[in-house]
């Protein structure tokens, strides 16, 4: 499975770094949703302003968003020229093949967080404390985001309606990572960094659950679709 899991991500992390559309796309926008959340809720800044308090929820949203865009990039790989069928006859494990595609789109988001950060903490006047919490519950919430959309992305990978059909599905499940995340960055930033960090259990509950459902189902959902 670890083998397949290399061999899918190498291959999506190759693609990625070649057509560019992570750096040429899904970057600028995610820059230009949390600009638009700082021209609607600005232009105050300092801790009693709503940006200020507003930073771990918007930053979070941000990145929501980009995981649809990013889950949807990868999906759209396999659906060009029947390449989905090629995948599920390569021989390849499914868990595998979950595994590694999940893997390159995280890799890919938490570069992406990494950037969003910097332009938060200037956006919205934070010190980026508790480096620690930040870190691993970014790392976690992320794992947990990308688990769900990747087996929501099989899912919709057949459908002519992908497009609208995966943020439907993708939403109401990832509401609860996106809470506990927002949770423990607002800990973490406000200094309190055993209060953040108490939602790290939640976070890798989530992680741990998705990627499980995800590794057991996705070999009969990749059938499916």
């Amino acid at each position: 499975m670890w083998r397949d899991a290399l061999l899918v991500a190498g291959k999506d992390l190759r693609i990625e770094a070649r057509s560019k559309v992570a750096l040429g796309q899904v970057a600028p926008f995610a820059v230009v949703v949390l600009v638009l959340f700082g021209l609607a809720l600005g232009p105050a800044v300092g801790a009693g302003s709503v940006l200020f308090a507003a930073t771990a929820g918007l930053f979070w949203i941000t990145v929501l968003l980009a995981t649809v865009l990013a889950v949807q990039r990868s999906f759209a790989l396999e659906a060009v020229d029947g390449a989905s069928d090629g995948l599920r006859m390569s021989g390849l494990d499914p868990a595998g093949i979950f595994v590694g595609k999940a893997a390159a789109v995280t890799c890919e988001l938490l570069a992406l967080e990494v950037l969003l950060a910097g332009v938060a903490s200037l956006l919205f006047d934070r010190h980026l404390a508790g480096f620690a919490v930040l870190v691993a519950s970014s790392v976690a919430a992320t794992v947990g985001l990308v688990a769900i959309g990747t087996i929501y992305g099989v899912v919709s990978i057949g459908s002519h309606q992908r497009e609208t059909l995966l943020p439907l599905l993708f939403f109401p499940m990832a509401a609860p990572v996106v809470l506990a995340a927002t949770k423990a960055w607002d800990g973490a930033l406000a200094g309190a960094g055993r209060h953040g960090s108490g939602w790290l259990d939640v976070l890798a509950v989530f992680a741990v659950a998705y990627v499980a459902i995800g590794t057991v189902a996705f070999g009969p959902l990749l059938e499916d679709a």
